[in-house]
């Protein structure tokens, strides 16, 4: 399969100034740099295949939010490539990016949050089949509003009400319809079950594999619950401190973890029942702040098993079998 998303040395830092966050930026080549930098995303590297999941996975704060809203350029990036189709969109402006828009869009993790309270559903969705002229006409977006709101599982008498008017997972399933709209081709779905009860996060899980299945559309996935990733995704990363410490296929990732901090990750999930993911696995220490990063491997500090090697140089991501990577001396 073709590579539809491809990210290379993606960094994303930001700067705190009298309270206030805000991203580090280029000018003339020269990075302007704050006393305070925040290393959110440090130079990871990874390709999202057409049609396929791939999956984002580690601790909160780890990173995976803002290299997706970085990747669909809600953020614009420190530096590093993004390339769709071969097209580099990492520091195109906003005009330019309005033809990309189309065919990248964004499931948020707060359905509620990211819906106009003031709009109703039908316009929510009809706003950008307009704006990107899928349709000729109001009355035709209207037709196609109806579809996909049959589609997510929606009654067509429910399109003129308020997002206050529904459930947490009717809003979800709002949110997928309104990315839908504009048929696109890559989806970012940030934690998109997490918020929602067991019995609703199946459906809603379900209803993106369909429709993936159906639009041929390729996801980037963000998510905690280890146990949804490992139903849905094609292939993932793990994430600590900003970094990508581990990628590749979902089975061969699953079946061999072998970074100590994806068998951290894995051994704390909890099993009723079955064998676990990894046998325990304790660390020492918290989480670095990421404002000051450790030097040499950013894992270094929490591992039992680290050396010498581990506090000077950081490890580089390298194959350890077949469509599997990893970043650890140790291996």
């Amino acid at each position: 399969m073709e590579n539809l998303i491809e990210v290379k040395n993606l960094e994303q830092k930001f700067y705190l100034t009298k309270g206030l966050l805000q991203s580090l930026r280029y000018e003339d080549g020269k990075l302007i740099k704050k006393e305070k930098t925040v290393h959110a995303v440090n130079d990871i590297s990874f390709t999202i295949k057409k049609g396929e999941v791939f999956s984002l996975v580690g601790e909160s704060g780890c990173g995976k939010s803002t290299t997706a809203r970085t990747i669909i350029r809600l953020l614009e990036p420190s530096a590093g490539q993004i390339l769709y189709k071969g097209d580099d969109i990492a520091h195109k402006k906003p005009k330019e990016m309005l033809k990309y828009r189309k065919n990248m869009q964004m499931i948020f993790q707060d359905p509620y949050a990211s819906l106009n309270p003031r709009q109703r559903i039908k316009d929510i969705i009809m706003e950008p089949i307009l704006f990107h002229n899928i349709v000729s006409d109001k009355s035709e977006a209207e037709k196609r509003c109806v579809e996909i709101l049959e589609k997510v599982g929606l009654r067509p008498e429910q399109a003129g009400r308020y997002p206050h008017q529904f459930s947490g997972g009717q809003r979800q399933r709002i949110g997928i319809a309104r990315a839908l709209a504009v048929e696109p081709e890559f989806i970012i779905a940030d934690e998109p079950v997490s918020a929602l009860d067991v019995s609703i996060q199946a459906q809603i899980l379900n209803l993106l594999m369909d429709l993936k299945d159906e639009y041929n559309f390729s996801y980037l996935f963000i998510a905690h619950d280890l146990s949804v990733v490992r139903h849905i995704s094609d292939r993932l990363g793990v994430m600590y401190l900003g970094a990508l410490v581990e990628t590749g296929n979902k089975d061969k990732i699953f079946g061999n973890p072998v970074h100590p901090y994806t068998k951290m990750l894995f051994s704390a999930v909890p099993t009723v029942g079955e064998d676990p993911l990894t046998e325990s696995f304790e660390t020492n220490g918290e989480i670095p702040s990421p404002v000051n990063l450790p030097k040499g491997c950013l894992f270094h500090e929490r591992c039992p098993f680290s050396k010498d090697i581990c506090k000077k140089e950081r490890p580089a991501l390298k194959e350890i079998e077949s469509e599997h990577s990893a970043a650890c001396h140790l291996l």
